[in-house]
């Protein structure tokens, strides 16, 4: 039984083709987590391939007959929604940079529009003029790359998580395409002394999740990313920050060049003077905590759509929505998300929101935050379209 994350790819059919990389141990991986996004996967492999893992391995994963061989049943015809080679290799590339069809996958590629690949092989190979010149080649015909990773030599397959991504993205609804947003994400560090800083328990992964989702949906997303839990995927543009008075200067350097600004950042509400030097842990010390600068004070004249977050912790829902319509108002904000801390939603993989708004309140009940991140830009999406129209 697969564990369902989501349902990015419910209904789609996916074709997985598999060529001869060592790359290809962690082909069934890929279709697994394909599967758990809801996607029908159903294998290809080259013979090179089959020397590498066997079909059934695939077959396993997959729950489907794998295609080894082309026969009279035409295997190379059959309709995809979307057509993965992982890993792709220099000679695949350059067989379908010259529409060669000598094998299932190849043959596959010939009959297939929507295709994505994620090349793996030697560095020297990939750095290759004529290997970069097939590349070039398949990307003016409109297919999808998922870069490699450079490490020990190695131009290694895009991580399964990448590779997922994109293929999310390469299908989902691309409401937001054209449109740039900032997100901002995690915590703020302000420091005591050179070695110590007060912070909070933000993991990012809500701001995260925000990003990813506008990223599926066309954007292109610029991340503003404080101390966090998670990492960042690469095709996302990333601009590290520490202090808020750092986060501060990033957004309103950035602000001006996006359509959309999601502050999902636990910024720190307050700073401290820094001593010069490391604080001496024999002795007391008494500490001042001085208010902090607003971003969203700073921001509000910005002409873009504007979310902000409002975190309260153990009080009633009419408190929590109040406290968020103070907010959109004083702060000039398109929408206001609010969520209680007490519900133990900080850290963890879920949350439970409100989404306030001048229209109104939606109740988004506790759930993963990635749908909660979907639920957010439909209300982002609703009020563009106003703004539009």
């Amino acid at each position: 039984m697969v564990r369902i994350k989501s349902d990015k790819l419910a209904g789609k059919k996916i074709a997985l083709c598999v060529t001869g990389s060592v790359a290809a141990i962690v082909s069934p991986r890929l279709a697994r987590e394909l599967m758990r996004h809801g996607a029908e996967v159903t294998a290809y492999m080259s013979g090179a391939a089959t020397e590498i893992i066997h079909p059934n391995t695939l077959e396993f994963a997959t729950g489907r007959e794998v295609v080894t061989r082309l026969t009279g049943k035409t295997e190379h015809l059959h309709r995809w929604n979307l057509v993965i080679v992982a890993p792709a290799t220099a000679n695949t590339l350059a067989k379908m940079a010259v529409g060669m069809g000598d094998t299932p996958v190849t043959a596959l590629l010939l009959s297939s529009e929507r295709v994505l690949l994620a090349p793996a092989m030697n560095q020297e190979m990939y750095d290759n003029p004529l290997v970069k010149a097939n590349i070039d080649k398949l990307k003016s015909l409109g297919h999808i790359f998922v870069d490699p990773v450079t490490e020990e030599g190695e131009a290694k397959m895009a991580p399964i998580e990448e590779i997922v991504d994109a293929s999310i993205a390469a299908l989902h609804n691309r409401d937001f395409s054209g449109l740039r947003f900032l997100v901002t994400a995690g915590a703020t560090q302000e420091h005591l002394d050179p070695v110590r800083v007060i912070t909070n328990n933000s993991s990012g992964k809500m701001g995260l999740a925000l990003a990813k989702e506008a990223y599926y949906r066309g954007a292109d997303v610029t991340l503003v990313l404080g101390k966090s839990s998670v990492s960042p995927p690469r095709y996302l543009r990333v601009i590290r920050t520490k202090t808020g008075g750092e986060m501060r200067e990033v957004v309103e350097r950035e602000i001006n060049k996006a359509d959309v600004f999601i502050s999902a950042a636990a910024v720190s509400d307050f700073r401290v003077d820094e001593k010069p030097h490391k604080l001496d842990s024999t002795q007391k010390h008494h500490v001042t905590l001085i208010p902090a600068p607003k971003i969203l004070e700073h921001v509000k004249r910005a002409k873009c759509v504007k979310v902000g977050f409002k975190a309260l912790h153990g009080v009633p829902k009419n408190e929590l929505i109040d406290a968020a319509a103070n907010l959109l108002k004083t702060r000039e904000l398109d929408l206001v998300v609010a969520n209680d801390l007490s519900t133990g939603v900080m850290g963890s993989d879920e949350a439970e929101v409100y989404i306030v708004s001048e229209e109104g309140v939606e109740e988004v009940s506790k759930t993963g935050k990635d749908e909660v991140a979907a639920k957010i830009l439909d209300a982002v999406q609703r009020r563009i379209r106003k703004d539009a129209g």
